[in-house]
């Protein structure tokens, strides 16, 4: 499962539950899509404006591989 959300801090982010969410092939995907991992908050990070359809297609990728994604088209207020 994925949590894909344009993030303040971080650009547009996409960040597995756990480890066994990252499959070799999921691993590649969003690096084709311009992400990096980001080993501080154990997610993929693309800098990039809050666009609805970069979260969308993102969110898109990662269903079409098999995995569940819960997606936010709106930065996520900060506590």
């Amino acid at each position: 499962m994925f949590l894909v959300v344009p993030d303040p801090a971080h650009g547009l982010v996409a960040a597995p539950q756990s480890s066994d969410d990252l499959t070799p092939v999921t691993e590649q995907s969003p690096a084709a899509k311009g992400f990096a991992w980001n080993s501080e908050i154990e997610a993929y990070t693309r800098q990039a404006d809050h666009d609805p359809a970069a979260v969308d297609d993102i969110a898109g990728m990662l269903r079409e591989l098999g995995h569940y994604v819960f997606s936010v088209n709106k930065p996520l207020p900060r506590s």
